[in-house]
Parts: structure tokens; C-alpha cells; sequence
């Protein structure tokens, strides 16, 4: 198995990525361990955060966790994330570039799609788990759309993903989700709330594995 459809096998066990955006850096290993606590060990550190670089380093030197980065949108920020170590990497968009340069260095690629069009390019080009963005305007129901015709395809909800409504994405098929502001709060990070983030950790694998 490649290292790719490892840290696929992985996001589909855990199901929940915790994605971490506008954390400090000293707040980011704090956070870190929090998510760990209440559960989840799958990351997205999305490279407009910042310190990214250096949080994605330091992350993957935890054992236990998958760590990729988020918002890369161009060939080099692919290049810098996966230098620093990230196991994975995603985009809001879609981006051939990115995709050939991941799969060239072993490291999944997760572009941003929305359209069925979208979807099917990214597909055919390699990306074996497609990002969903943004879902919640569209609900559940729209991941229920796609597997119509898309049978099989392994995607994932981003944007507006909650605890209301994650157990309702993985009932339409959805392969996992990913979390932003819900979860890794930059509100409760700054208040040193961590308990409230290990909470709510734990309400979201919950629900997720509630299918």
C-alpha cells in the first residue's frame, strides 16, 4: 500500500478531519492536543495560518497523527507544505498542477470541487478523495446527488460542517468530513478554553460514526 492509500485509509477510519485555521503557533500544540484528547488525530493545517509551515513540522513529529495541509493553491505551496511534512494536501479549488505534483511525491491530493464536471476532472486525473466545498449551502442531500451517478467516489463535505448535521453527511455517503470553526475555534483557543474543544471533539467522531 502507498503512502497515499494510507492517509486515505486513515481519514476513512477516523472520519473527522479538524481543520485548523488562525491559531497561534503556541496555541496550535495546545489545540493539538486537545483534538487528541477528545479523539481526533487526523489534521488540516491550512497554510493562510499563521506559522503554518512550522505547526505542520511540529505536528508530524507527533506520533499518532495524519497531518496534511489546507488552502494550497498553487504547485509551490504544495511543494513547501509537503517539504514540511504534511501527509496530505488540500485546496479550496481545483488545480491539475497540484494533484500531478502530489501524486508524484506520494502524498494525496484533496482538490476542491463542487460541480459534477469538477468532480469527474479531478477524479480521472488521480485525486482519489475529492473535497466537497462549499457543502453546507448545499446540505447532504447533494453528496446523495453526486454517488448517483459518481457510485463509489469517496468525497468530502467542507464548509459549514456542525455536530447537527455530520451524521446526516455520512448517511448520504459522504467518506468523512472536514471541520472547520465548529471545532478548532480560534475564539476558544485565544480563552484557553480547551476542555470545550476536547468536548466537542468527542460529539463529533461520535456522531460521525453514528450511521
Amino acid at each position: 500500500m502507498s503512502k497515499a492509500d494510507t492517509v486515505l485509509k486513515i481519514i476513512g477510519e477516523t472520519k473527522v478531519i479538524s481543520i485548523i485555521r488562525g491559531i497561534e503557533g503556541n496555541d496550535a500544540e495546545t489545540l493539538i492536543k486537545a483534538l487528541q484528547d477528545g479523539g481526533i488525530n487526523t489534521l488540516e493545517i491550512t497554510m493562510n495560518t499563521p506559522s503554518a509551515l512550522s505547526i505542520i513540522e511540529k505536528a508530524s513529529s507527533i506520533g499518532g497523527l495524519t497531518v496534511g495541509a489546507g488552502t494550497v493553491l498553487t504547485q509551490e505551496m504544495a511543494k513547501q507544505s509537503i517539504e514540511a511534512g504534511a501527509q496530505f494536501v488540500l485546496s479550496p479549488s481545483l488545480d491539475l498542477k497540484v494533484i500531478e505534483y502530489c501524486l508524484k511525491h506520494q502524498v494525496l491530493p484533496v482538490p476542491g470541487v463542487l460541480t459534477p464536471t469538477e468532480l469527474y476532472t479531478a477524479f480521472s486525473h488521480g485525486a482519489e478523495l475529492l473535497k466537497i466545498f462549499p457543502a453546507g449551502s448545499l446540505g447532504p442531500q447533494y453528496i446523495k446527488d453526486l454517488l448517483g451517478p459518481f457510485k463509489g467516489m469517496k468525497l468530502l463535505p467542507v464548509g459549514g460542517v456542525s455536530v447537527e448535521n455530520t451524521s446526516a453527511f455520512m448517511r448520504s455517503g459522504a467518506y468523512a468530513v472536514g471541520v472547520g470553526s465548529f471545532l478548532a475555534n480560534p475564539e476558544l483557543a485565544k480563552a484557553g478554553d480547551w476542555k470545550t474543544i476536547t468536548e466537542r471533539a468527542k460529539q463529533f467522531i461520535k456522531e460521525a460514526h453514528n450511521v
